[in-house]
């Protein structure tokens, strides 16, 4: 549901919501609270290429659950998801602007990119876009070229990075850390034959990207309190393990945390993941690797 409020908005998938879509939300916060209208995004999912190719190899940076979350931490008071069908492609781009933009959003001003298509086959563009807010009273501020750059350049820096593992650097472009977001489940529960138990992470969003494997040092906020752990992500080969899982190991942490649903922010890879010839070889390394980890921890305080 939609409040009937007169509206600024930009149009866009806004995945990661990073320092250059930040950017870009803070001018919309700015001209919504300059003429006392409400600051909008509309966002499409899922992801037209899920829909229009069936391309299920798409990764995206947030679920479409932390991307409004994200949003809304950037002062945007309503954040529209229009789910994208073959229908809402074949619209005309008259009939996208009258029926979803005036209509239905009372849209008053759009803040979008020089480059932005819209309406069936994607043939409208900012020129039509500019026509149509004569037609129907509304402005257009558009997004500079340079601005535009920098969104679409982060995207697939962070991307790229996080496929590295290159967690501090991809977070260097977001201006937060990157998050996952997961259900505790039970496990095979063979790090607790070692003294290092996990919590296995489930993440239902099969389109959420995952940094490559390796182990991490990763922090959450369970019962209010900030823990730090290890993340493992990858198949356990030391133990011939063929599912890729996600498990943690919390730092002096003991409550049962079984069905909670975390929120775990990457901080930095430590390593790739690796197969050892037993079981007492991966422990010695879990050891190293947590002084590893708390040396690290240590720089992040001082």
């Amino acid at each position: 549901m939609t409040s009937n409020s007169a509206k600024v908005i930009t149009i866009g998938t806004f995945d990661g919501i990073h320092i250059g879509h930040q950017k870009i939300l803070k001018k919309v916060v700015k001209l919504a609270k300059r003429q006392n209208l409400v600051p909008v995004v509309l966002t499409l999912f899922p992801h037209p290429r899920m829909v229009l190719q069936k391309d299920d190899s798409i990764r995206l940076l947030n679920t479409i659950e932390e991307r409004i979350e994200l949003l809304k931490s950037h002062g945007i008071k309503e954040v529209i998801v229009k789910k994208f069908t073959k229908e809402f492609a074949n619209l005309s781009a008259q009939d996208y602007v009258k029926q979803i933009l005036v209509d239905e959003l009372n849209t008053k001003q759009i803040v979008i990119g020089y480059d932005h298509h819209f309406g069936k086959n994607r043939s409208a563009n900012i020129t039509d876009l500019k026509a149509f807010a004569d037609l129907y009273d509304f402005k257009v501020e558009e997004i500079s070229a340079q601005d535009l750059k920098d969104v679409t350049v982060s995207s697939t820096k962070i991307r790229t990075a996080l496929n590295q593992g290159e967690v501090d650097l991809a977070n260097s472009y977001l201006g937060y850390n990157f998050f996952i977001t997961g259900t505790v489940v039970k496990g095979k529960g063979l790090g607790r034959t070692i003294d290092f138990p996990t919590a296995n992470i489930n993440i239902i969003a099969t389109y959420k990207l995952i940094p490559s494997d390796g182990v991490y040092v990763v922090r959450s906020v369970i019962e209010g309190k900030t823990i730090f752990g290890m993340m493992n992500i990858g198949t356990n080969p030391t133990v011939d393990g063929k599912k890729r899982s996600i498990e943690v190991y919390f730092f002096n942490f003991k409550s049962d945390i079984y069905d909670a649903e975390l929120k775990i922010e990457f901080l930095k890879r430590l390593r790739s993941e690796q197969k050892f010839e037993n079981l007492e070889a991966l422990k010695m390394q879990l050891k190293k690797d947590m002084t590893k980890a708390s040396s690290y921890l240590k720089t992040l305080n001082e």
